[in-house]
């Protein structure tokens, strides 16, 4: 259970340990000072319905109820302990779990704990105005649970830095509070965290694509040798699932209003439909390529030896590692990857070691294009013939064996210069983006909703679509 009595709510006896209990804090402040800062924008004094973890266990963990965001309890939370837990891959496949970080080992597993908290602020930073151009109360609760759930990821990285990383980690947890996202100065770590979030229809793809890349990377973290990480990020992706679920629910909205506006106009063409204040097909297309490609360079070069030595010391696995029939420790074994040769796209064998981000890629892909075939099933209820596609790997990549190339949705290998030339048919223009935005005007009244999105099939928590998730009084 966790305990909420205590300044920092928390199942890990942290009041066992008065030393690290006063660190954390005196970090605790500077927290919420980036909340109050960077979190939502003008949203301090809002009754939000929110769920808070009331425990670890997979059947009770969530309580449902009206919070200020400022007053959420932010804690820090890992499942429990399996006593008998050992390495299940690499080198140390069969060591017991390690309870401790091993010396040799310090600086990666924090450079790894650094960068995957990294993300967890940045994307609040990223949402902070969203909040002003909520399509519906229902949405507007969403984002703001999005939110506070972020900011305990956060708490639950910066709990692994002070704990076991010593003056190292606690400076770096003070790092995690002075990084903005997309400051010249001081950007967050990874790219995509550092890009605008100007309206919904982002924000929904970023959900989809982006806080699913979040699901891979901390599943493969939750295969970790080191204990406590794994056990951190176990509970991380009991939260992530709606994330996710905001992301797609939300761009299946989309799409079934689009299309429930071409049918009652008798449009076909993928790209009409902006003189009834709908957001196009075409246009959908755009921003999913966009967001798709960047996602895809958050998983690094195609070929790492980095990723190969975080698996061989048993720090990061592979996703789903326990549920994989090999060796464990890929001895001889090879994995396809695809890249540029003479000017064709050509696949080849490399060792499965250093293809390791290229395979946690290809499953995350298998999944996503999941996801678009549930979204191609609301054109094709309607009868029509457009469907939404996922753009070749190298599509628009800027990191990995692609970056440098230029290619086509269709997986064309082309010049810099016709691909400049042709860029606006396949990303999001300025124009695409001011005309998103112009549709963003912000409905609190229970049950209603922006006239470019459909209501969604249910509510929160088994409560009807028009309850009063956002009380403004």
């Amino acid at each position: 259970m966790i305990d909420y009595s205590e300044r920092i709510p928390n199942n890990v006896n942290l009041a066992e340990d008065k030393v690290l209990q006063r660190a954390l804090e005196r970090w605790q402040p500077g927290f919420r000072d980036w909340w109050s800062g960077t979190g939502p924008a003008d949203s301090s004094e809002l009754l939000v319905y929110l769920r808070t973890a009331i425990s670890v266990d997979r059947d009770g963990w969530a309580n449902f109820g009206y919070v200020k965001m400022p007053d959420y309890r932010w804690g820090i939370f890992l499942v429990p302990r399996d006593e008998h837990r050992q390495v299940n891959f690499g080198d140390h496949k069969g060591d017991a779990a390690w309870q401790e970080v091993p010396g040799e080992y310090r600086s990666p597993l924090r450079r790894i704990i650094v960068t995957q908290g990294d993300t967890e602020p940045a994307s609040v930073e990223q949402q902070r105005l969203l909040g002003m151009t909520a399509p519906s109360l229902y949405d507007l609760r969403n984002l703001f649970q999005v939110n506070v759930e972020e900011g305990r990821h956060l708490w639950a990285m910066v709990y692994l830095l002070h704990r076991y990383f010593g003056r190292d980690g606690r400076e770096e947890a003070e790092g995690l509070l002075e990084r903005r996202s997309g400051d010249a100065d001081k950007p967050r770590i990874l790219t995509a965290f550092n890009e605008e979030t100007r309206h919904w229809l982002a924000f929904f793809m970023f959900t989809f694509f982006t806080d699913r890349d979040g699901k891979f990377q901390l599943a493969s973290l939750a295969e970790s040798g080191f204990d406590p990480l794994a056990r951190t990020c176990r509970f991380m992706l009991t939260e992530e699932a709606h994330h996710m679920f905001v992301g797609e629910s939300g761009v299946a909205r989309v799409v079934q209003r689009t299309c429930d506006e071409m049918q009652k106009r008798g449009l076909e063409d993928p790209a009409a439909g902006r003189e009834f204040g709908i957001i196009d097909l075409a246009t959908i297309q755009k921003f999913l390529n966009f967001h798709y490609s960047v996602t895809l360079d958050l998983y690094g070069s195609d070929v790492s030896s980095n990723a190969a030595t975080y698996y061989t010391s048993g720090l990061k696995g592979r996703y789903e590692e326990t549920k994989l029939s090999d060796d464990h420790k890929l001895s001889g074994a090879d994995y396809p990857v695809a890249e540029v040769e003479n000017g064709r796209i050509v696949t080849k064998q490399i060792p499965a070691l250093n293809a390791l981000n290229a395979r946690l890629r290809d499953d995350y892909i298998g999944e996503i294009q999941a996801g678009v075939d549930r979204w191609n099933r609301i054109p094709e209820k309607f009868g029509m013939k457009f469907r939404l596609t996922l753009p070749h790997i190298g599509f628009h990549r800027k990191i990995g064996n692609f970056a440098g190339h230029h290619i086509t949705p269709d997986g064309q290998v082309i010049s810099e210069a016709e691909f400049a030339a042709r860029a606006g048919e396949w990303l999001p223009t300025r124009a695409d983006h001011d005309y998103v935005e112009s549709l963003m005007g912000r409905v609190i009244e229970p049950g209603k909703f922006a006239n470019w999105i459909a209501p969604p099939v249910r509510g929160v928590n088994n409560q009807p679509i028009e309850f009063e998730y956002v009380r403004f009084n």
